[in-house]
């Protein structure tokens, strides 16, 4: 009889990395024969380059890094699969104290009601600070490759703000945001939880949208495999994908958020106060001192068909990466993107290959089509 599996996984400290731990730490990969030996890193850009030297076999992903990696698109790139989509929304956008309260002088009333009326709110600020002959406010996101980065540059075009014109945009690692937006370094972030939270409980800012409300439902970090890994262990990988989806499970499970919160927040882990999990677990979040806002669907592990792959999906994240120029558009693009996102080893994993009922119950959407759930009719 074989022996359990060892596969070598590196995520970052983000709530969205809860399902890998579980894992791991709840046992539910060593049901499936599988030892799952985990590394925290602190960006991305270590993540990415580590996968790409063979160091992991897998990592908890932002959706377009392996899209970005087919692509050949950065440093060591290698080819890669998104089997199972780990989390969908978990961002918001963080302002400082001082655009926020500009937002309020400015904006409309409540700006923080949707999206359209917090970037309507944020671009008034925009131009205002231009007639002044002030300088663009400084936006950060977690990485070039990343839903963030998509996600902030399609609300604020949106609503009238011109990305890298109107406004700058850097990148800050995840764990770094909360203290440089509080020293001034930038004005704001769109971040995973709980870097949002955390700048809010600390007084230095406050949370003005979400990811949840940009893009409602869309996929935010995937399992990134390396495909020759896929393609020499498929059982292997297919028992990973099914603990993944037990501990996916477990981890929706509102009697489960406590204790997964406990479990996060330890120092080998996220290395931050339970309290500052519970509101994104919760969707409930502190988006300023005393005031609280619930978002739907703020962070979703499973349900739903939460965890299949959509190939639309993938494609809609590369025309967004064409669209800002961090890659030619072209139909092998699209190809290419579209094949990332494949739902194949999902579900000849759960075993739902040639199901109509799986395949229906799944969002799906053609390379052309705006997928469901943007904020705007338009864009």
């Amino acid at each position: 009889m074989a022996g359990p599996s060892f596969i070598r996984a590196g995520y970052v400290p983000l709530l969205d990395s809860a399902v890998l731990i579980v894992a791991a730490a709840k046992g539910f990969a060593e049901e499936r024969g599988i030892i799952l030996s985990l590394q925290r890193e602190t960006s991305w850009a270590t993540v990415r380059d580590r996968i790409g030297v063979g160091q992991f076999d897998c990592a908890h992903m932002l959706a377009p890094m392996p899209i970005a990696a087919n692509l050949g698109l950065g440093p060591l790139p290698v080819p890669m699969l998104a089997p199972m989509v780990l989390a969908l929304g978990g961002n918001g956008v963080t302002v400082s104290n001082a655009v926020a309260e500009a937002m309020d002088r400015l904006g409309p009333a409540g700006y923080d009601a949707s999206p359209a009326t917090a970037g309507a709110a944020l671009a008034a600020v925009v131009r205002r600070r231009g007639e002044a002959g002030e300088a663009p406010l400084r936006l950060a996101v977690v990485h070039p490759h990343s839903s963030h980065n998509y996600d902030l540059r399609y609300w604020l075009a949106a609503c009238g703000i011109a990305p890298e014109k109107d406004v700058e945009i850097t990148v800050v690692p995840p764990p770094l945001m909360p203290d440089a937006l509080a020293g001034g370094g930038i004005d704001g972030f769109c971040a995973g939880e709980p870097w949002g939270t955390i700048a809010v409980q600390r007084g230095a800012g406050r949370i003005v949208t979400s990811r949840a409300e940009i893009w409602r439902r869309g996929p935010e970090k995937v399992l990134g495999v390396r495909k020759a890994f896929a393609e020499e262990n498929p059982e292997t990988l297919a028992n990973l994908v099914l603990a993944l989806g037990d501990a996916a499970a477990w981890c929706a499970d509102p009697d489960s958020f406590p204790e997964l919160a406990r479990l996060l927040a330890g120092p080998e882990r996220l290395d931050v106060a339970e309290a500052a999990l519970l509101p994104g677990l919760a969707g409930r979040l502190e988006t300023a001192p005393g005031r609280n806002r619930a978002i739907a669907d703020f962070m979703v592990f499973a349900g739903s068909g939460a965890n299949r792959p959509d190939p639309g999906h993938g494609r809609w994240l590369y025309r967004q990466m064409a669209r800002w120029g961090d890659a030619p558009f072209s139909d092998d693009g699209l190809k290419i993107a579209g094949e990332t996102f494949s739902p194949q080893h999902f579900e000849a994993a759960i075993g739902t290959v040639g199901d109509p009922a799986a395949a229906a119950a799944a969002v799906t959407g053609d390379a052309g089509d705006r997928p469901a759930g943007l904020f705007d009719a338009e864009g």
